[in-house]
């Protein structure tokens, strides 16, 4: 596994990418389980999800930089969080890759996505015709991961069920570069929270990663 990126946003909150290139086998050593996780790893297939759910926890220990056990688990939203750790964290992964967030003093979260064509066929699905209205034809498909990831990440932030990518989160009017900020809100149980939210493009891949402000 190697480190292939790594920001420091603030003292307190980073990211980092790493490019997943060991075996399953390889990753299961650098790890200590409970009973509980390994039951849940003998549930999932061998291959990608197998890598990735191993790979971001290798992750998570190495940017931790700890020896010690990471009790880990996830709330009734889904939501991951460690108990014994101050830390807030967000987990994305896509294909070869993991991403992970970190925080000591703010709620965080980051997606990473491979950049495919597709993405056009679905993006009515997750954009409002406001939103459609302001994505750069010549750079169509690099501006939707762009929303998609910042929505993406914002989801993680908040951690609920049941809020729509569509309607819950609204992203405004902005340009389509390799790198930079744009401005969310979400809109939930009749209040309105705003975020700033950074992305950039790395190789084929979209990122986008947001923390709560303090």
């Amino acid at each position: 596994m190697a480190l292939v990126y790594r920001r420091q946003i603030d003292e307190k909150t980073s990211f980092a990418l790493w490019k997943i290139e060991e075996t399953a086998e390889e990753l299961y050593k650098q790890l200590q389980l409970d009973d509980r996780e390994k039951e849940y790893l003998e549930t999932l297939n061998n291959g990608k999800r197998n890598l990735h759910w191993l790979g971001t926890r290798v992750l998570l220990r190495k940017m931790l930089n700890t020896d010690h056990y990471i009790d880990m688990a996830v709330d009734e939203h889904g939501k991951p969080y460690v108990k014994n750790f101050p830390h807030h964290i967000s987990l994305s992964h896509s294909v070869d890759y993991a991403a992970v967030m970190i925080s000591e003093n703010r709620s965080v979260g980051i997606d990473i996505e491979i950049i495919k064509e597709k993405i056009e066929r679905v993006a009515k699905k997750f954009l409002s015709q406001e939103e459609l209205g302001f994505i750069d034809e010549k750079n169509k498909i690099a501006h939707l991961y762009i929303c998609w990831c910042a929505k993406e990440a914002v989801y993680k932030l908040q951690g609920k069920r049941n809020v729509s990518f569509l309607d819950d989160i609204r992203l405004y009017p902005f340009d389509c570069c390799t790198e930079g900020v744009l401005n969310a809100k979400l809109l939930v149980e009749g209040s309105e929270k705003a975020f700033t939210v950074n992305y950039e493009q790395f190789e084929n891949y979209m990122l986008g990663y947001v923390a709560d402000k303090i």
